[in-house]
């Protein structure tokens, strides 16, 4: 079977080795980012009415100016950052499940959203209706690859890329260092990620939607395939 390399930050990254292995994948955890917190001024709690989050990493790093916003309800990308959002006492009101956009255009006209991000983020445009401030509460900061994982990728592998910054990073090592991207085949979680990866892969396929699920399922395929393209 051929291996499976996560490369997103921790404690995602042992989270989603974790998950693969217990679909019987042998995967690996390299992170080749570590989450920092940014300073960053909250605005009035009044002027805003509701949240918008697309990473648990805003509710972990986001500090003490966010008990201010407590009572107010948070509009979450997916599952995984609605759970984080429960869990540090907030409700929330929706739960996405194609992306940030695509959630934004389902939010009501009238409320004035926060959002809370990381420095590198997808720009969004609000509906009709809506406001958005956006603050940025904490950064993926690029890490070099590891010898360990440089010598992993020398042999077929299947690499799991979670964000465009994530996909740019990883091509860039694999340049740096000469590692060939002919026995690398690349597993997107959305087409966007998969194009920021470039070309050049011995497979680049893109999940059917944006859950670290259906990654997984991908992954699970591609990893006892021949690494044909899909999706």
């Amino acid at each position: 079977m051929i291996p499976a390399i996560v490369i997103r930050p921790e404690p995602g990254c042992a989270a989603t080795v974790a998950a693969a292995r217990a679909m019987g994948l042998e995967a690996h955890g390299f992170p080749l980012f570590a989450v920092q917190p940014r300073d960053w001024s909250p605005p009035a709690a009044g002027q805003i009415d509701a949240l918008l989050i697309g990473s648990a990493n805003a509710l972990r790093f986001g500090g003490v100016a966010l008990g201010a916003f407590r009572d107010l309800p948070v509009y979450a990308v997916g599952a995984a950052t609605a759970e984080a959002a429960r869990e540090t006492g907030f409700t929330v009101a929706a739960t996405g499940s194609g992306g940030l956009q695509n959630l934004l255009d389902t939010i009501p006209a009238g409320t004035r959203l926060l959002r809370l991000a990381g420095e590198q983020r997808v720009p969004l445009t609000p509906p009709t209706g809506v406001t958005m401030i956006e603050s940025v509460v904490y950064a993926s900061e690029a890490q070099a690859m590891p010898p360990a994982l440089a010598d992993l990728l020398r042999q077929r592998v299947v690499v799991l890329l979670h964000s465009g910054e994530a996909a740019t990073h990883f091509a860039s090592e694999c340049d740096r260092l000469g590692i060939a991207r002919d026995a690398i085949t690349i597993a997107a979680l959305a087409p966007r990620i998969a194009e920021a990866a470039g070309l050049g892969w011995a497979a680049l396929a893109t999940a059917e939607t944006a859950t670290d699920a259906a990654l997984l399922a991908l992954t699970s395929q591609l990893c006892q395939s021949s690494g044909e393209t899909r999706g």
